[in-house]
């Protein structure tokens, strides 16, 4: 196992009904900056509930924040920030907006030439605007982690970054929300938390028997409450151990002492960056070319997957680890994922030479947990997505 420190201060807040303890978390006299996305908190009661908690406060709203959060419109509230002196932000959303905010947090502490510099020189933030969530959508874990992406719309890139002065303060989840999220966001928010567990697992074993049993938890309770949730949204329990399961996936603890991939992220970011292609379904179409390309490197964490995760106990390492990977592909046919680039656009063709471009560019010779998975190895996944 590898060295590691561990320390996440987000308090969690879990459960139904406890948006309404909310002003007991922000600071007396605050001046609060209220985020969200395209309004369905309004239609859905969520609002209500939060202006009512606030009902003390100074709040002034931002609406507006889209999935993949914009730098040029997260620009126009940095404007508010400053013009009207907020000291305290709060993300009423899903990861888009908490990422958003998170951009923000930082942003608005940053003395450098441009916030963009944040993303693209990759600077680790240690000052920034405190701030707290309340969970709408689960999916990314960034309610309990201290990191954030960002797409900049001008340059077609989405790039991420983070700090430990980026994590919530705290987060309300309570997970009666799911029932009126629509079954897509649904199905990318399984997807999306599942993918987060495996950058994180499938790598190799024998590393942190404890950290891949946490990892492997979470697997099977997706998998298991994927089914139902889909089915029925009102479902609290399901939507509770789904709720908590999105959080677990990311909020630190599966990670520490194990090395981690990512390749999967960084290459679905450019799908998203270059074809708009949700977050959660660009993961899906790179993660099982991925896995079947770096298979000789994979094959025997593929196989502990395989059993653990799918029961699949018969055949030897290499049949189990490519019956992994079926079953992962399987599991997102199941949520009505696609998992080809071709099924999204048919502006594929350029894709692969594109990111390897820029991974040269913006110098990333080697990713994955061996720092072996080169540009060119990048463009024939990709290609393999096709």
């Amino acid at each position: 196992m590898n060295n590691f420190e561990f320390k996440n201060p987000t308090k969690i807040i879990f459960g139904k009904d406890e948006i309404a303890k909310l002003a007991n978390e922000i600071p007396d006299n605050a001046k609060v900056l209220m985020l969200y996305g395209g309004g369905s908190i309004k239609k859905n009661g969520i609002y209500k509930q939060v202006k009512d908690a606030l009902s003390v406060f100074d709040i002034v709203e931002f609406a507006g924040i889209p999935s993949n959060p914009e730098y040029e419109i997260l620009m126009e509230a940095l404007e508010i920030i400053k013009a009207q002196n907020i000291t305290f932000l709060l993300a009423v959303g899903g990861g888009s907006v908490i990422d958003g905010t998170k951009f923000l947090s930082a942003a608005a502490k940053y003395e450098g030439e441009t916030p963009w510099d944040l993303l693209a020189q990759r600077k680790p933030v240690f000052n920034g605007l405190p701030f707290g969530t309340v969970l709408t959508l689960p999916a990314t874990g960034s309610e309990m982690n201290g990191g954030f992406v960002i797409t900049r719309r001008e340059t077609k890139e989405k790039l991420a970054t983070g700090g430990p002065a980026l994590f919530p303060q705290f987060s309300i989840l309570d997970p009666q929300v799911i029932s009126s999220i629509p079954q897509n966001q649904i199905a990318n928010g399984l997807a999306d938390s599942f993918t987060h567990v495996l950058e994180q697992y499938m790598t190799f074993p024998n590393q942190s028997l404890l950290q891949d049993r946490f990892a492997e938890s979470i697997l099977q309770t997706i998998v298991e409450v994927a089914p139902v949730i889909m089915n029925d949204a009102t479902d609290y329990d399901a939507a509770a151990n789904f709720m908590w399961s999105c959080t677990m996936a990311l909020n630190g603890l599966i990670g520490q002492g194990v090395s981690q991939d990512w390749a999967i992220h960084m290459m679905g970011h450019e799908l998203t960056a270059l074809f708009g292609i949700d977050h959660a379904q660009t993961l899906a179409i790179v993660a099982p070319s991925h896995y079947r390309y770096n298979i000789e490197s994979k094959k025997e964490k593929l196989a502990q997957y395989a059993e653990r995760v799918w029961g699949i106990t018969e055949g030897t390492i290499e049949e189990k680890s490519n019956a992994g990977i079926e079953k992962t592909e399987d599991f997102f046919h199941s949520l009505g994922i696609k998992t080809k680039l071709s099924e999204y656009t048919e502006d594929y063709e350029n894709a692969a030479g594109i990111i390897e471009n820029r991974f040269i560019e913006r110098g990333w010779k080697g990713i994955g947990e061996h720092g072996k998975v080169s540009p060119g190895d990048v463009a024939n996944i990709i290609k393999m997505s096709y």
